[in-house]
Parts: C-alpha cells; structure tokens; sequence
C-alpha cells in the first residue's frame, strides 16, 4: 500500500521547507511498502553543520505551523551531520554531503518510489 495522501502532504512540506534553507538534493521516497514504522523519507543534503541545524530547524517550524506536527523523536542534533527527525508518517533525514554519500540511504532505497515534489521541481527549472 503506497504512502498516505497526509504522509506525502507532509513531505512535500518538508521538502520545501528544507529548499527554503538552501537543502539541496532532496528527494522523497515512499517507503509504505517496506516498512511499517513511517510511510516516507524525505532526505536532503547541507554543506555544513550549521546549515544541517538550520534546515531541521526550518522542518520542524513548518510541519507544526502548517500541520500541527511536532517531531517524536529526533537523533544525530549533537554533531548535526546526519540528523533523522521522525514525525510519525514521514521520517526526516538531512545529512551533511559528505556524509550522505557514505550512509547511501538514496542507494539502499533505490527501488522504492518516489514522491513528486512539483513545487521544487518548479523552482528548479526557473
């Protein structure tokens, strides 16, 4: 069963919050189908520490203004270089690239689906 209309709703406001950080390579993946804890991932990429913490942050400040979600538990907040916050439906990962490309989650659920994001993808071919 693919991933809810409220979890991909969630990502996409994920996403865009982490654009609005300055994310870049963020994709959403629809894991409803192998997993039974979350239904996506959303996961994205910041050139430091700093900016790993400010588009948690961002996440976080839009899923609970504009859906009323609050994070249930969030790791990795210490080094900030690979932080995975899980609201429920969805499951945040944002990595430092370096780091990213070691841990190959875009790999490991290569086979998944993925979930459009048609408000980046907009964005991006301006």
């Amino acid at each position: 069963m693919p991933a809810t209309d409220m979890a991909k709703e969630l990502a996409r406001t994920a996403a865009q919050a982490a654009s609005d950080r300055l994310a870049t390579d963020i994709t959403a993946i629809d894991v409803a189908d192998n997993l039974v804890l979350t239904d996506a991932f959303v996961i994205a990429s910041a050139s430091n520490e700093r900016q790993v913490h400010a588009v948690v942050d961002n996440i976080e400040e839009q899923l609970l203004r504009r859906h009323q979600i609050k994070p249930i538990r969030r790791e990795g907040t210490g080094e900030n270089r690979w932080v995975l916050v899980d609201f429920g439906d969805i499951t945040v990962h944002v990595f430092h690239e370096d780091d990213r490309e070691y841990y190959g989650l875009d790999k490991l659920w290569g086979d998944c689906a993925t979930i459009e994001l048609p408000e980046l993808e907009a964005q991006n071919a301006q």
